[in-house]
């Protein structure tokens, strides 16, 4: 299986993931879900294996911009989701599928141990 990151072009966590990726020759696709969309489906699976808690991303800028009422919505699965969906940037970057195991954020001793 390729290994397919997931995120926006301009993002520093998704830079240093792609950098890590072509220093290490792992060749990858980039899905930019900023221009591309994301589907439910996938939202779903991704937080079935990190859970929402840490697939929305509420430390990042586009969390902080919502009004309150709309962060107040925000109590499960479903309701987090559907905030992804329509924001994408509040979705944490970036998200790696590989066939030795996904990985969510950046974090290079992790990405280490999964690739080299």
């Amino acid at each position: 299986m390729k290994v397919k990151v997931f995120g926006i072009p301009n993002c520093g966590s998704v830079k240093k993931a792609r950098t890590f990726l072509e220093e290490n020759n792992i060749d990858y696709d980039f899905h930019d879900y900023k221009k591309e969309g994301i589907s439910e489906e996938q939202l779903q699976k991704w937080c079935e294996e990190f859970g929402w808690e840490t697939v929305l991303n509420k430390k990042g800028m586009t969390w902080r911009n919502l009004d309150e009422a709309t962060k107040l919505a925000v109590q499960d699965q479903q309701s987090a989701i559907k905030i992804m969906k329509q924001q994408t940037s509040a979705i944490k970057r970036p998200v790696i599928e590989s066939g030795k195991g996904n990985l969510i954020g950046f974090d290079e001793n992790q990405y280490q141990s999964n690739f080299l």
